[in-house]
C-alpha cells in the first residue's frame, strides 16, 4: 500500500533552533509553532503533540473525535500552564496547533493560531483554516487587504495560542467531508509567511493524483528556505484514498527529540476505557532490571573520580565568563517575566518585558493587543499610556487594560 502521509520539518534560515512540531499518521495529522524563546517554544509544541497522539486511532463517530480532539487540545493547554508552574523559567510559552483527524470518509479539523490547513481538491487549493492573528483582524475588519497583511509590521501578533495565557482558549474545530483524491497540507507560518497562495497553487498545479508525498514535502520546505526561511518550516501532507489509510507514524521537528525538561505523562481524555496506563520503561535495559556487577561499580567509581576533576577544572577555568552569562540570562529572563502596558499605532498593547531598552537592544515586544482604540480613552488615560504603565505580571497588566474600560481577553 503506498503512503498516504509525509511530514518534514527544518528549522531554517534564522532561527537557533526548531520549536516546531509535527506528526503525520494513519489517521491523525499535527502541527504545532511553538513560541517563548528556546526551551520554551519546543517544550510547548511537543508537549501537545504528545498529548494529541492518544487520539492516532480509528473513529467511528466524527462527532465523537471532535468532542475527545477539543478536550486533548484543552487538556494539553492545562498541561503547558502545569509546567510553567514547575518551571517558571519558562513562562510565556505557548504554541499554535493545526490537526486533522480522519474519520471515514470525514476529517476533522481543530485549529488556534496561525499555522494552516489548506485542501486540494480537482485542481483547486483552498484555505480551510483562518488565522488567528492581529492582521487577519484587520483584513476582517477591511481595513487592510491579504496583500498589505504580508508586509505588516505587525503580522505575527497572535490572538489565540495554547500556553499558559488563557485557562479557557477559543479553538476552532470543523468536520468536513472528503473525497478520493483529496489532498491536505498541514503547516507552520513557516511556510505561509514565505510562500503565498499563489505560488502554493502553482506548486500544487502539476502534482498527479498518485505522486509521492514526500518530494512534495521537501519541495515545499525548499521553495520556503530559497525564500529565506526566517522561521522554522514544517509540512504535513495527507491524501484522501478509498478504504482505510496506509499505516504510518513520522514525527518531525521537536516531537522527535528530547525535551530540556521532564516531560508530563499525557492525560487521558474523560469518559475514558478502562486501559491500563503504560509504564515508562528503560530503554537502555529493555524495560529489565539488571544488577550491577562488582566491577562495574569499581569502574563507575573511577568514572565519577575523573567526571569531577574535569568539572572543577572547567569551572576553574571558565568561572568569570560564566559569572556574566548567568548574571546577563538571569537578568534577560527577569526582564521577560515583567510587562507594560503602552501604546502601538492606533490602540493599547501589552508588551513584555522592560520598557527601557538596554543600549541598541529593546528589552520588550508586544505580546496582546487588547484592541482598545486610543481614540477612545480620556486625555488623562492617553498620556498614562503613552509613558507605559509598568506591570509585574500579565494578570496585573490586563487588570490595568480593564481600568481603563475595557477587559483584555
Amino acid at each position: 500500500m503506498a503512503k498516504t502521509s509525509a511530514a518534514v520539518s527544518h528549522v531554517g534560515k534564522v532561527r537557533a533552533s526548531n520549536q516546531d512540531s509535527g506528526y503525520a499518521g494513519q489517521y491523525l495529522h499535527v502541527v504545532a509553532d511553538g513560541m517563548g524563546g528556546h526551551a520554551g517554544g519546543d517544550v510547548a509544541s511537543h508537549l501537545v503533540i504528545r498529548q494529541l497522539l492518544i487520539l492516532a486511532k480509528p473513529f467511528d463517530d466524527a462527532e465523537l473525535a471532535r468532542e475527545e480532539l477539543h478536550s486533548a487540545l484543552i487538556i494539553a493547554n492545562e498541561m503547558l500552564s502545569d509546567v510553567v508552574n514547575d518551571h517558571p523559567e519558562l513562562a510565556g510559552l505557548g504554541t499554535t496547533v493545526s490537526a486533522a483527524l480522519r474519520v471515514g470518509d470525514q476529517m476533522v479539523i481543530a485549529h488556534i493560531g496561525d499555522s494552516r490547513v489548506y485542501l486540494q481538491r480537482e485542481g483547486v487549493l483552498s484555505q480551510v483554516t483562518v488565522d488567528h492573528t492581529f492582521v487577519q483582524r484587520l483584513i476582517d475588519s477591511g481595513r487592510i487587504t491579504e496583500e498589505e497583511a504580508h508586509d505588516h509590521p505587525r503580522r505575527s501578533v497572535l490572538m489565540r495560542v495554547l500556553g499558559d495565557v488563557d485557562a479557557t482558549p477559543e479553538i476552532d474545530t470543523m468536520i468536513l467531508d472528503t473525497k478520493p483524491g483529496d489532498l491536505w497540507l498541514l503547516c507552520s507560518d513557516g511556510l505561509s509567511s514565505v510562500v503565498y497562495r499563489p505560488e502554493l497553487t502553482e506548486l500544487f498545479s502539476d502534482v498527479p493524483a498518485d505522486a509521492p508525498l514526500d518530494p512534495i514535502a521537501k519541495k515545499l520546505v525548499q521553495v520556503s528556505l530559497d525564500g529565506g526561511a526566517p522561521d522554522n518550516v514544517t509540512v504535513v501532507l495527507s491524501r484522501t484514498t478509498e478504504g482505510e489509510p496506509a499505516k504510518t507514524a513520522i514525527l518531525v521537528g521537536s516531537i522527535a527529540g528530547d525535551l530540556p525538561i521532564k516531560a508530563p505523562d499525557p492525560l487521558l481524555i474523560p469518559p475514558i476505557t478502562s486501559r491500563p496506563k503504560p509504564k515508562s520503561l528503560p530503554v537502555s535495559t529493555g524495560g529489565m532490571e539488571l544488577t550491577k556487577s562488582k566491577i562495574s561499580t569499581q569502574l563507575d567509581a573511577v568514572r565519577e573520580q575523573r567526571i569531577r576533576r574535569r568539572v572543577v577544572a572547567i569551572i576553574a577555568a571558565v568561572v568569570v565568563v560564566g559569572a556574566l552569562v548567568i548574571g546577563s540570562i538571569v537578568g534577560y529572563r527577569w526582564s521577560q517575566s515583567q510587562y507594560y502596558v503602552g501604546v502601538d499605532a492606533d490602540s493599547v498593547v501589552i508588551y513584555q518585558g522592560l520598557s527601557q531598552p538596554f543600549g541598541p537592544f529593546q528589552l520588550s515586544q508586544p505580546y496582546l493587543d487588547t484592541d482598545i482604540q486610543l481614540s477612545t480613552l480620556t486625555s488623562f488615560q492617553l498620556s498614562k499610556v503613552k509613558g507605559t504603565i509598568p506591570a509585574a505580571s500579565f494578570d496585573e497588566a490586563k487588570s490595568i487594560v480593564a481600568s481603563l474600560g475595557q477587559v483584555a481577553k
